[in-house]
């Protein structure tokens, strides 16, 4: 096998892996403790005694 042709392959299987990782880390969601601290960000930047 040729250089190029091993850095092709090793190329192509390194963008395999990297699109597994990804699509695993979309699936996995944000857990829970992220959630609460966004929301609890969220209730900081309401103003308080709005008459909304």
């Amino acid at each position: 096998m040729s250089q190029s042709n091993a850095n092709r392959k090793r190329e192509s299987v390194i963008d395999e892996n990297l699109k597994r990782v990804y699509e695993e880390a979309l699936d996995e969601g944000v857990p829970d403790r992220f959630k609460d601290l966004l929301n609890a960000l969220k209730q900081q930047d309401q103003p308080k005694g709005s008459l909304k």
